[in-house]
């Protein structure tokens, strides 16, 4: 039965209260086997979380009162982390239950696994919380590899939409080089799941407006999520592109984040030998980024407040919003 409420890592929310939102940030992420590597820095659990909350902090400081976390369950996600997170700072936060791509992903169990238990997994995260923490996952996390969905993840993605459709969550999507968002629409709406409840993730990797229209044009959500990764696109691409999709009537269908990250678990492989190598190499990858050096870029441009105030609020909501009954 679809849910009522938007489920949040310390209870629930209304889609009004969400205000302005990150819709697609990292507090820890690590690659499976990340805890293997004896060579990688130590996690510290407590240096992580003295930095995630005034990472947060920061956030507030911009108005920001919701950071959505749609991190994998086999790529760090940790809900304790996130809810105590949520508590020392005051920052609303939303998890999620799904997995990742083949590639990157840990998949030896959920690819012996029946469809179904796959699905009551993610439905039991939903509704009743992750593992015996109580923490419940407010939307569903789908991914997809580069250029062609595989047999595993088409595996994945259907189980996802499944769970959506069950329990009215938005799907969350990582999609690789920007490419197979169609596919993600097909299998999502195909499972009976509207178009208006999936991001289309990282859709913000190419050059090419008339794919991110494509999208627009079937309902979809249009994921311009990895402001600051200079190594995809440059920023003013993604601007340029942004409003073009206002000016094609599609203002309803952007969200903007970073798809940035707090704390890396291990290494960052295969970009960089460390963390904070990789933050050397991309400066302006954090999750301030936006508020800081794209909006007033934006607002130069012509992009009015109202229109930014839709992008940052409004879509966040309608997004949540469509499934609740």
């Amino acid at each position: 039965m679809p849910l009522s409420k938007i489920q949040t890592t310390t209870g629930t929310a209304e889609p009004g209260q969400l205000g302005r939102t990150l819709i697609h940030e990292h507090v820890l992420i690590g690659y499976p086997g990340w805890e293997l590597d004896a060579r990688a820095p130590k996690f510290k659990r407590n240096d992580a979380m003295i930095r995630a909350v005034d990472q947060m902090h920061e956030l507030q400081s911009h108005g920001v009162e919701t950071f959505v976390d749609p991190c994998p369950m086999d790529f760090g996600r940790d809900p304790v982390f996130l809810a105590e997170l949520s508590q020392k700072s005051g920052m609303r936060i939303i998890c999620t239950t799904g997995a990742y791509f083949e590639a990157e992903g840990n998949t030896y169990t959920f690819r012996h696994m029946p469809m179904e238990e796959l699905v009551e997994i993610y439905i039991q995260e939903i509704e009743q919380g992750i593992n015996d923490t109580g923490i419940k996952a407010g939307a569903v996390k789908i991914a997809t590899g580069a250029h062609k969905v595989s047999d595993y993840e088409r595996k994945l993605v259907t189980a996802g939409a499944r769970a959506a459709k069950a329990t009215g969550v938005p799907v969350i999507s990582h999609t690789q080089e920007a490419t197979c968002g169609h596919d993600q629409i097909d299998i999502v709406t195909g499972e009976g799941c509207p178009p208006e409840q999936l991001v289309v993730g990282h859709s913000d990797g190419t050059t090419d407006f008339d794919y991110q229209k494509s999208l627009a044009d079937r309902g979809a959500f249009v994921g311009f999520d990895r402001f600051g990764i200079s190594l995809f696109q440059p920023d003013e691409v993604r601007i340029a592109n942004i409003i073009k999709m206002i000016e094609a009537g599609h203002l309803e269908r952007v969200l903007m984040s970073h798809d940035s990250i707090v704390c890396w678990l291990g290494r960052p492989f295969p970009y960089a030998s460390s963390f904070e190598a990789m933050l050397e190499m991309l400066p302006n990858w954090r999750s301030n980024h936006i508020f800081k050096e794209i909006l007033p870029k934006m607002r130069a441009a012509g992009v009015s407040d109202e229109q930014i105030q839709t992008i940052l609020v409004k879509n966040p909501a309608r997004l949540f919003s469509r499934g609740l009954q």
